[in-house]
C-alpha cells in the first residue's frame, strides 16, 4: 500500500471513530455553527509588491511567491513576516515557518536571483520558544537577526555563522515581552522599535553599539493607546534623505493592513513622526490570498530603479485541499481536510492533518 494510501485508510478511521463519538456522545447543537476556520494552505503566505516609491505600491508577481505548500522539511501550516537581504547576487527571503508538530514558530530562508521567483530551502533557526518577525539586516559585512522572541521575554539578537544556515545567539538587547522590534542605524546611533502584546502600544531605545547597553528614550512610548499605529510591520528604511517606518493597523482586528509614517525628528532626546497622506500603503483585498489582511511590509530599492517589497497576506477562510461533506448527528459536519506535505511521504515522516469542521 503507497504512503497516501496508508493515510487515506488512517483518516477513515479517524472518522469512523469520529462519527461513533459523536453519536454516543450526542453533543449539543451549537446556536450558531460558525463557520470553518483552520491554518489552511493560504491562511498566510508572502507575495512581491513593486512601486516607483516605497509608500505607494503594487502586486508585482503572481502572487503568493512562498506558501506553507512550498515548505519541505517541516509540516508548515503558514508562512509570514518576511523580511529580505541580498548578498552575492543571490536574494535571500526569512520568514516565520509556523511549524505544525510543534505548534510555534520558526524561521525559514527562501532563495531568489532576481526577488521574485523564490524556492524554499529550509528551516535556519528554531528554538525551545516560539519565533517570528526575523529582522534581518547587514552591518559591517556581517549579518545579524532580530527576530521576534517575546515568549523568552527578551528582544534577543543573533549573528550569522555561516549566512544564512547558521545563526548564533549574541546577546539579549532588552528584557521583557516585546514584539516585532525593529533595529536600524542612524546619524551614529542605534535605535529599536519594541511593540507590546496589546499592539497599542510602542517603545524605543537607543544605543551608542548594537551589542548595547540599550536605553529607553525619554520619548518612550512613542505611541500609547493606539492600535493603528503601534505594532511594526517592517524595516525603517531611508529614502532620499528621509526615513520612514511601518505599522501593523491593527484597529478592527490584527493586521489587517500598513500604515507608513515619515519619521521627522529623531535624536535621544527628541522624536516626531507623521504618517504619509497615500497611507494606508496595504490592505486586505476583499479576495483571494490576502482578502483578509496584510501586516508586513519589508521595502528595498529595485535594480534598475523603483521598489520592490515581500509582503505578506491572510485568507482566514481558506478551503480544505481535499472535500468530504460527511456529516454525522446534531448537525456537525466534517468539510474537508488537508495534508502537511501535501505530496508523496516517506516511512516514519511525520504528517499533519488539518480537519475542517462547520
Amino acid at each position: 500500500m503507497n504512503s497516501r494510501k496508508s493515510i487515506l485508510a488512517v483518516l477513515a478511521l479517524v472518522l469512523i471513530a469520529g462519527a461513533i463519538a459523536v453519536w454516543i456522545f450526542r453533543a449539543p447543537p451549537r446556536e450558531t455553527p460558525p463557520p470553518y476556520k483552520v491554518n489552511g494552505t493560504w491562511e498566510y503566505c508572502v507575495g512581491i509588491y513593486t512601486g516607483t516609491c516605497p509608500w505607494i505600491l503594487t502586486p508585482g508577481a503572481s502572487n503568493p511567491v512562498l506558501s506553507c505548500a512550498d515548505v519541505t522539511d517541516v509540516p508548515g501550516l503558514f508562512t509570514a513576516d518576511p523580511f529580505m537581504i541580498q548578498k552575492d547576487g543571490t536574494w535571500y527571503l526569512f520568514t516565520e515557518v509556523f511549524n505544525g508538530l510543534t505548534h510555534q514558530g520558526d524561521i525559514g530562508v527562501a532563495t531568489s536571483p532576481d526577488g521574485f521567483k523564490w524556492k524554499y530551502q529550509q528551516i535556519v533557526l528554531d528554538e525551545p520558544f516560539h519565533l517570528s518577525y526575523p529582522c534581518v539586516f547587514e552591518w559591517q559585512n556581517q549579518y545579524y537577526m532580530v527576530p521576534e522572541s517575546y515568549e523568552a521575554n527578551a528582544i534577543r539578537l543573533y549573528k550569522a555563522d555561516p549566512f544564512p544556515t547558521h545563526w548564533t545567539f549574541v546577546t539579549n538587547i532588552v528584557a521583557g515581552q516585546f514584539v516585532d522590534s525593529t533595529p536600524f542605524h542612524y546619524k551614529d546611533m542605534w535605535y529599536i522599535f519594541a511593540g507590546r502584546l496589546q499592539n497599542s502600544i510602542l517603545h524605543l531605545f537607543y544605543s551608542p553599539k548594537l551589542e548595547g547597553p540599550w536605553v529607553e528614550h525619554p520619548k518612550s512610548p512613542v505611541v500609547n493607546g493606539n492600535l493603528h499605529h503601534a505594532r511594526a510591520g517592517g524595516h525603517v528604511i531611508e529614502a532620499d534623505g528621509r526615513v520612514f517606518r511601518y505599522t501593523q493597523d491593527c484597529g478592527e482586528e490584527y493586521g489587517t493592513g500598513l500604515r507608513v509614517f515619515e519619521i521627522t525628528k529623531l535624536t535621544t532626546t527628541e522624536y516626531e513622526e507623521h504618517e504619509m497622506p497615500t497611507s494606508p500603503v496595504l490592505w486586505a483585498s476583499g479576495h483571494g490570498w490576502n482578502a483578509d489582511g496584510m501586516h508586513q511590509c519589508d521595502v528595498h530599492p529595485r535594480p534598475g530603479g523603483g521598489w520592490f517589497a515581500c509582503v505578506d497576506g491572510c485568507n482566514h477562510s481558506a478551503p480544505p485541499d481535499h472535500w468530504t461533506h460527511v456529516a454525522f448527528a446534531n448537525g456537525i459536519s466534517l468539510e474537508g481536510y488537508s495534508l502537511r506535505p501535501a505530496g508523496p511521504v516517506k516511512p516514519g515522516q511525520s504528517v499533519v492533518a488539518s480537519f475542517y469542521w462547520s
